[in-house]
């Protein structure tokens, strides 16, 4: 159901996940023999006594109601008053240009380019992981992010910088890929259902990954061997350890780099809808957390200290 449905494979397990913990809770009752309070006890379970965060509880919400609805054809009926995990208010961790100049001088390789694309374009991990051959055209300066979050295409900037390390990834790319097909392999994953539409193109090059595997793997839905694109803990751990390296003392991820591209643009005039199309956020409202990092200590507000 999920899977014609076009939901991602991490969708799919998240699903799977909360469907099995709810049954589990519930000591292994059918969850056909269950319904809204028992949802109800579960997602208040879920917040006051594993206090987990406010986004985790709406997915397990949100995969019961799927398994309700679409599965047992019994949607969820009065559900009533539920005890909500609550939702902390964090400004986003944001590097200071300085500080985003160290943590790039501090990587190298593959993981390098990933984390500068991440910062000159405001791409997520897995956006930028999951580009394609296609999806970066060198003479416009742009790249395309095919169904973002919210399955949702944008268009973002190319860093006229990382042109050429780029250009030399994609001879990395097509090296592999050249392999693969010598070897009779050389497919990649297509979303949708455009491998039966489409049945040479798994094997075309401009649908391969930038950032391909080093590796070919089993493909858990198709049971294929293919190569994938590089995972996403490759990096995290490079830009931790960059993060060290360059003696940064906050607590900054690969998500940082995203949040910092938007502070950075903010901080040089460029208008805030610019900067949400570029993000991909749905609302402004989204985007207006980083007009409260901006650098302006304090809110922009001079200490009494320092007198007038």
């Amino acid at each position: 159901m999920i899977r014609t449905r076009h939901y991602s494979r991490r969708t799919e397990q998240a699903y799977v996940y909360w469907a099995e913990r709810f049954v589990a809770f519930h000591r292994g009752r059918h969850p056909a023999r269950m319904g809204g309070p028992e949802v109800v006890a579960f997602l208040g379970h879920l917040a006051e006594r594993k206090h987990v965060a406010a986004s985790t509880q709406n997915q397990a919400l949100n995969a019961l109601v799927f398994l309700y609805r679409e599965v047992l054809e019994a949607p969820l009926e009065g559900l009533g008053p539920i005890v909500r995990a609550r939702r902390p208010r964090r400004l986003p961790v944001v590097l200071t240009e300085q500080e985003v100049r160290a943590l790039l001088g501090a990587m190298s390789g593959v993981p390098g380019v990933v984390a500068a694309l991440l910062y000159g374009s405001g791409l997520r991990l897995l956006e930028a992981l999951r580009l394609r051959v296609k999806d970066i055209d060198f003479d416009r300066g742009e790249i395309v992010v095919r169904e973002g979050k919210g399955r949702r295409d944008r268009g973002t900037v190319l860093p006229h910088s990382l042109r050429d390390a780029l250009l030399h990834q994609l001879g990395v790319a097509r090296a592999y890929h050249c392999t693969d097909l010598a070897q009779s392999f050389g497919e990649v994953f297509l979303p949708g259902a455009l491998d039966r539409k489409y049945p040479a193109a798994p094997k075309e090059w401009h649908w391969q990954y930038v950032f391909p595997a080093q590796r070919r793997s089993v493909d858990q839905r198709s049971g294929g061997e293919r190569r994938h694109h590089l995972h996403e803990s490759t990096v995290q751990r490079a830009v931790k350890a960059a993060v060290r390296r360059a003696g940064i003392a906050k607590n900054a991820s690969c998500h940082s780099l995203r949040h910092s591209f938007a502070t950075h643009l903010l901080e040089r005039g460029q208008d805030i809808r610019t900067v949400q199309e570029l993000l991909g956020h749905r609302s402004v409202a989204t985007t207006m957390v980083y007009t409260h990092v901006l650098n302006r200590g304090g809110l922009g507000v001079a200490s009494p200290l320092d007198g007038s």
